[in-house]
């Protein structure tokens, strides 16, 4: 199976941030299996090494034989999440687990010379964008909100609507992940991605009052000490919720409303793709959502500038 330059080197480079005593003698064999299995895995290439990472260290460190045949048995697996995950909250715990019987079946799918290995769950969900009129009197609402709420509202719908941030990456940007450039424009680097992400400029005065806080500071709720802070988001938006029959704010809907709006001016699919760390084939999901154009712009954008086509 052939994956693409920045997966394998994602794989061949990848150590655990703090290695476990038996990482060196399950290192190569980890990557051996996230390798064979991640081009039909829909899950994230480095969570995927950090879970097997971890099964592989707890199965070594049972006496267990190195053998990836025996690691990913089905009692294995449960024996390993209900055991040695303890740290972990039930639902993440729940979660390895899928990832790692999806790779076991993925295997075994190849190995039998399957060339897809059939879906494991059905296709993801696609949350409804906010229209647009909802979005300006979302802002408003936020911008009237009193003290840190105010900044902590702008942040959510400057990252998520603004930059089309999961969940997860919201949490996650530190006022050292944002950048000026010398267009004026603000580009966010998320940890552990290599996207360019670039906020709307609508959203961009929002960001650039974030940049003033020391590098540490996380640019959503910055007075938080976790980055992965238990009901992070739940517990806020629980607090705050908007006035005037509007829709509490959802990270989901503020990302897919994102997406949207950049389909609706006809931006490159490729572009957006890759901005949204997606497949170009994942974004049809969203095109119901696209108003379609009209006449006059069609003809405009499939006749081109006569200056063009006259070279």
């Amino acid at each position: 199976m052939t994956l693409d330059p920045e997966t394998s080197a994602k794989i061949t480079r990848y150590r655990p941030r703090v290695p476990p005593p038996e990482w060196e003698q399950v290192a190569d064999t980890v990557r051996m299996l996230v390798a064979a299995s991640a081009g039909c895995s829909p899950y994230n290439v480095e969570r995927l090494l950090h879970a097997t990472t971890r099964l592989a260290a707890w199965c070594r460190h049972r006496g267990l034989p190195d053998d990836p045949e025996i690691w990913l048995r089905h009692e294995t697996i449960d024996a390993f999440v209900l055991t040695g995950c303890t740290d972990l909250a039930p639902s993440s715990a729940q979660t390895y687990r899928s990832w790692l019987r999806h790779m076991r079946a993925t295997l075994a799918w190849l190995e039998r010379g399957e060339q897809t290995p059939p879906p494991m769950k059905a296709p993801k969900s696609v949350s409804r964008p906010y229209s647009p009129a909802q979005l300006d009197r979302l802002r408003g609402w936020a911008e009237r909100l009193p003290g840190q709420a105010r900044g902590d509202a702008l942040a959510l719908m400057a990252l998520a609507f603004g930059c089309g941030l999961t969940s997860g990456e919201v949490a996650a940007v530190r006022a050292m992940h944002l950048r000026h450039l010398d267009s004026g424009a603000i580009v966010v680097t998320v940890p552990d991605t290599q996207r360019l992400i670039v906020c709307r400029a609508t959203w961009e005065d929002v960001l650039a009052r974030a940049t003033d806080r020391p590098g540490d500071a996380f640019v959503f709720r910055p007075g938080r000490a976790a980055r992965h802070a238990k009901n992070l988001f739940s517990s806020w938006t629980a607090r705050h919720r908007p006035t005037g029959g509007l829709p509490a704010l959802s990270v989901r809907r503020l990302r897919s409303s994102w997406i949207v709006e950049l389909l609706s001016a006809r931006i490159d699919l490729g572009v957006v793709a890759a901005a949204a760390g997606m497949s170009v084939s994942s974004l049809a999901r969203y095109q119901h959502f696209v108003p379609a154009l009209d006449q006059p712009t069609a003809v405009a954008l499939l006749r081109g500038r006569p200056d063009e086509q006259a070279r």
